[in-house]
């Protein structure tokens, strides 16, 4: 294998690593905004965390961050707007990062 060969492969798998880090950082934001939005709509334990997993399944809906917007701004209706809802999710992304990182 020449050098090239090695930095593609090198080059390929950081990118695998990066795109599956991200994935799961989503998925964890998702999952603590269900949690977040259920808090808000005074959810049980129980109702809390089945919450946050039909959020998480609700990013499969599209690619991007609106299919979870829409979800959680259509459950809470006047419990928080637009803004507040989008603000948490860039919190709670800077938590999930963090998180992840941390288990690695």
């Amino acid at each position: 294998m020449t050098t090239f060969d090695d930095r593609e492969n090198a080059f390929e798998a950081k990118f695998a690593h990066d795109a599956e880090m991200l994935f799961k950082a989503e998925a964890r934001r998702n999952k603590l905004l269900g949690l977040w939005a259920a808090d808000l709509m005074g959810k049980s334990a129980d109702a809390a965390a089945a919450y946050a997993v039909d959020v998480v399944k609700s990013d499969f809906q599209e690619a991007g961050d609106e299919d979870v917007y829409r979800k959680v701004a259509g459950d809470l209706g006047d419990h928080a707007d637009e803004a507040t809802i989008r603000a948490k999710m860039a919190e709670l992304m800077v938590e999930a990062k963090r998180q992840i990182m941390t288990e690695i």
